[in-house]
């Protein structure tokens, strides 16, 4: 794409250029549904292997009957064209045939989080109208006051052995829904952003050609299914004929796990939100990976000394992709190089799609002028689910298109055409964030806080941003009734995602303002003082007898920023965010040899229970670690085993001997 001789008149300049805005023609059989594309695959390379997980291997013709007999099952109760299949499971072999069943039925899935809270649950199923849930036997309690049909996929599989294990018949079209993926809302209501075959084939399909992924290829899945960037990792493989290494749940968040899985499983393509990228390239495994051919950037700002870091550790390709759940997944890449100017642009539009930057009259605006982002094409939502008001708003007429119907997305995003082409990001245009990768509507955080009938008022800002560990701060004004930061994050978790609790809460005796009355977020207070309300439960440092306890603690206290802490403190109240985790776990793993298991801060995420789990490691009576920091009394490392059970698996494995076949 070469920017355009084109010129415009501007207050600023009687002539400048214009960028071209349009990404490449793609000619690709976009009259086909998702699965469909996939099915071509099954024919074509039946026995080649298309999961891999757990020591287990599918082949496509394995995979492809299991979801066939899912898929008729699904047609005989009601699924069909547009109608919303929700599905509650681990990330596993099953959770990818529930997905690709669903398609294959004609239905449209929509991704339920198990540790959403019940509220939140409740919330999702009712608005999507959801008839029918897939899940597993262990969540069957989440779906209690479900009253349509739920079937479990490990413990009733039997039901769907009488299903034929042909290919249904064609039941959606290119312009029925795919799949339905839920963001965060402004006023406090998740939205649910619906997307058509022909939006996801256009991304994928100019995936596949544009990269070259063909069948010799392993490709990494291990972001949760509720956010969209694992539509292209979980079907990019599958319409390619290569190989889905599927990580194991909550495995994303391990980077020494990651580094060993991509290593043993010689995995090829994989995806980082970059501040994640930026841990994992601080494993001293990280450098190991050297099957990785190309590794993919998005969901945050991509960082100019993050890119220097990977090209010094990996000869893999970087990549930075750029694109919001409401126009599939991704609408923009660059392959990233070390520019002079020390820019991270997003790119160009991928085919089919345009990328406008516009003024406030949608005027577009030249080379170098900022603006906001718009986004045309094939590879748009068709709007939000049951909210045609927003739909509206955001999704408006595209005055650039001779198309009848032809919608331009409006983004909220601040960008500007560079000389060379590209589009560099500059942050946004209101108070939606990206933290750790989600995508937050800060007004969502703020009207559940203004919902606790002890709140006043409330708001919600990023502090924190520059650092590598940024936070959620809750500021606060309350009523009568004294709250505590623990009262306010237990609340606000009975009705939200855990990655969107306050890591901080803040008591105000006043929300300060601005002249014009709205609050002056600049003049909230950050850094904290130590004796602020947003620590209620700090109790003193104390030292134990247990050497390990003291370390950590003294560890904990120095990546919290505290001068106190006690070891029974819920690090999570205590302000620790799962980067936090991540700094305190390298901590261990560098003094002791020790990989913590998330399931540990998952079931009591505490100094204590941290020690508890460390010192079980060791044993007296082996001479190599008795000089180790913190065991001077303690000898001999006895490596944790953790059995687990797959299901439709014949083998019973260690959780870190998943990475090998069977």
């Amino acid at each position: 794409m070469n920017t355009k001789s084109n010129t415009l008149s501007s207050p600023h300049d009687d002539y400048q250029i214009l960028p071209d805005c349009h990404g490449m023609d793609g000619f690709y059989p976009l009259d086909r549904c998702l699965h469909e594309l996939i099915e071509d695959r099954v024919r074509q390379s039946p026995d080649a292997p298309a999961l891999r997980f757990a020591g287990q291997v599918l082949s496509y013709a394995e995979m492809n009957e299991r979801a066939n007999r899912c898929a008729h099952y699904l047609q005989s109760i009601g699924a069909g064209p547009d109608r919303i299949v929700a599905v509650l499971v681990d990330r596993s072999l099953e959770m990818v045939i529930a997905l690709l069943a669903i398609l294959k039925s004609g239905g449209a899935y929509l991704p339920l989080d198990p540790g959403y809270p019940g509220e939140r649950l409740a919330l999702l199923v009712a608005d999507a109208g959801v008839g029918i849930v897939l899940t597993e036997q262990k969540y069957h309690d989440r779906l209690e006051d479900f009253a349509g049909t739920v079937l479990s996929l490990d413990s009733e599989w039997a039901y769907l052995e009488a299903e034929s294990c042909a290919n249904p018949g064609r039941r959606a079209g290119p312009d029925d829904l795919a799949y339905v993926i839920y963001t965060s809302g402004s006023t406090g209501k998740p939205k649910g952003c619906m997307l058509s075959h022909r939006a996801i084939c256009n991304r994928l399909l100019w995936m596949q050609r544009h990269y070259r992924i063909a069948q010799m290829d392993r490709i990494l899945q291990k972001t949760p299914y509720t956010f969209d960037v694992s539509v292209w990792e979980l079907f990019l493989p599958l319409l390619s004929g290569a190989s889905m290494v599927i990580a194991r749940p909550e495995g994303h968040k391990d980077n020494r796990y990651l580094a060993e899985l991509i290593r043993q499983q010689q995995v090829t393509v994989c995806h980082f939100v970059p501040s994640m990228l930026r841990f994992f390239l601080n494993q001293p495994e990280a450098a190991a990976c050297t099957s990785l051919s190309r590794v993919f950037a998005s969901g945050e700002a991509l960082a100019y000394d993050l890119v220097v870091a990977f090209m010094q550790t990996l000869p893999a390709e970087l990549h930075n992709l750029y694109g919001p759940t409401e126009a599939a997944v991704d609408v923009t890449y660059w392959a990233c190089e070390l520019r002079a100017d020390q820019k991270v642009p997003i790119g160009r539009p991928i085919s089919n799609i345009q990328i406008y930057v516009l003024d406030p009259e949608l005027r577009q605006l030249p080379v170098g002028e900022s603006g906001e982002l718009y986004i045309g094409g094939v590879g748009l939502a068709r709007g939000y689910l049951n909210r045609p008001e927003l739909t509206q708003e955001r999704f408006i007429e595209n005055p650039f298109s001779g198309q009848a119907g032809a919608k331009l997305y409006k983004t909220g995003d601040k960008a500007r055409y560079l000389d060379d082409g590209n589009i560099e990001y500059l942050g946004r245009l209101d108070f939606q964030v990206k933290l750790r990768g989600f995508r937050i509507e800060l007004g969502e955080i703020e009207a559940t806080l203004r919902n606790h009938e002890a709140v006043a008022d409330a708001v919600v800002l990023v502090k924190d941003q520059e650092l590598n560990d940024p936070k959620l701060v809750a500021y606060l004004v309350g009523k009568d009734e004294v709250l505590t930061a623990k009262q306010v994050r237990d609340f606000v978790k009975q009705s939200l995602p855990e990655y969107m609790v306050p890591n901080h809460v803040v008591f105000l005796p006043v929300m300060p303002v601005t002249r014009h009355g709205k609050a002056d977020r600049d003049a909230l207070p950050w850094p904290l003082a130590d004796d602020n309300d947003a620590q209620p439960q700090k109790t003193a440092l104390n030292k134990t007898t247990d050497g390990i306890v003291d370390q950590l603690l003294a560890d904990a206290a120095e990546i919290l920023g505290m001068r106190e802490l006690n070891q029974h403190d819920d690090l999570f109240d205590a302000g620790a965010t799962s980067f936090t985790l991540v700094r305190l776990v390298d901590k261990i793993h560098s003094r002791y040899g020790i990989a913590v298991p998330i399931e540990i801060f998952l079931n009591n995420p505490s100094v204590a229970a941290l020690a508890d789990f460390v010192g079980r490691q060791f044993k007296p009576g082996h001479p190599e670690t008795a000089n180790l920091p913190g065991f001077r009394n303690l000898e001999g490392f006895v490596p944790a085993y953790v059995g687990s059970h797959f299901v439709g698996s014949k083998t019973v494995c260690a959780d870190d001997d998943t990475i090998a076949d069977t």
